[in-house]
């Protein structure tokens, strides 16, 4: 059950991760390689903070902030100095190490019994249970700290959905939206296009951002490369909501997408837990993305290829 409980949670903590890449990968249609490095600045910023006394909330609000900034300057390099998206995201991941390592002093930094954004949830389930740090569950024993990380995280997670949503459908959303569909339409309504730009990618990193400050929380460490491959994880994580739910919506795409980070992280905890070596975690993650991106059209030209066979028949 710990297990389950632990899946489920990194995975909505990682949605969070997901919900940012479907802001810059399929609303603004920018390949945004800024997120390997952004995940990772959440995450250093936040454990320094909180290993120095912050507040969690506090730490963990200054790392969405730090995202933001991250993504402005990726925005920036875009627009203002005509450097490609790719080259721009690749230019900022790469000083985001230097940076992270700055930030941390050294390349990982634990937080062994430091205060974090699941501690009311946690005192509130103590005196539930009166003190008892484990709970019957269907008779599984539950820890009752991985219980209320679930718990804060969901709620988190809830929240951050429903907000995005309701930011995406008001009148400056669906700007946001059309510069990925239609730049001329922008201009033409007197929207600078470029800005837009930037504050999709500023408000994708922060979510980025905010992922990596909750899973180092989570973890109970802050690494300088727990980023890498996180971006390949995100755009996995959309394709499988798009296959379980469809894109007809905006809500659906956000319901989708932390639904099909879940279900992966679901889907890796079990291959881990049937034997998987972890050092081809990046391995297999790629591999899956690859083939959810190949199979549609295979299944399309198949399709085609059986319907013409029929007719000829």
């Amino acid at each position: 059950m710990n297990l389950i409980i632990g899946a489920f949670t990194i995975g909505l903590i990682l949605s969070l991760l997901s919900l940012g890449m479907l802001i810059s990968f399929r609303m603004i249609k920018f390949t945004d390689i800024t997120v390997d490095g952004s995940l990772t600045l959440g995450a250093a910023l936040t454990a320094v903070l909180i290993s120095s006394g912050w507040s969690p909330w506090v730490a963990t609000f200054l790392a969405f902030i730090a995202g933001m900034a991250a993504g402005s300057i990726t925005g920036v390099l875009y627009t203002k100095f005509k450097i490609q998206e790719i080259l721009a995201g690749i230019l900022m991941m790469t000083a985001l190490y230097s940076v992270n390592l700055r930030i941390m002093g050294r390349s990982n930094i634990p937080l062994l019994d430091t205060k974090t954004v699941s501690e009311i949830p946690e005192k509130l389930l103590l005196d539930f249970t009166d003190g008892n740090k484990n709970l019957l569950f269907f008779g599984w024993q539950v820890s009752l700290i991985d219980l209320a990380v679930f718990i804060s995280s969901l709620i988190l997670c809830a929240l951050i959905g429903w907000l995005l949503n309701k930011f995406l459908l008001t009148h400056f959303g669906t700007v946001l939206r059309a510069t990925g569909n239609n730049v001329q339409m922008v201009r033409a309504q007197g929207v600078n296009n470029n800005k837009m730009i930037i504050f999709s990618l500023a408000l994708s990193n922060g979510l980025v951002a905010l992922s990596g400050a909750l899973l180092a929380q989570y973890q109970g460490f802050a690494d300088v490369q727990m980023g890498i491959g996180m971006m390949v994880w995100g755009l996995a994580s959309i394709i499988i909501g798009e296959a379980l739910v469809g894109k007809t919506t905006i809500g659906i795409a956000i319901a989708g997408t932390i639904l099909g980070t879940i279900l992966f992280r679901l889907l890796i905890a079990i291959a881990l837990r049937w034997g998987l070596n972890p050092n081809d975690l990046k391995l297999v993650t790629a591999l899956f993305v690859f083939a959810a991106l190949v199979a549609p059209q295979w299944f399309k030209s198949l399709h085609k290829k059986l319907s013409k066979n029929s007719h000829h028949a």
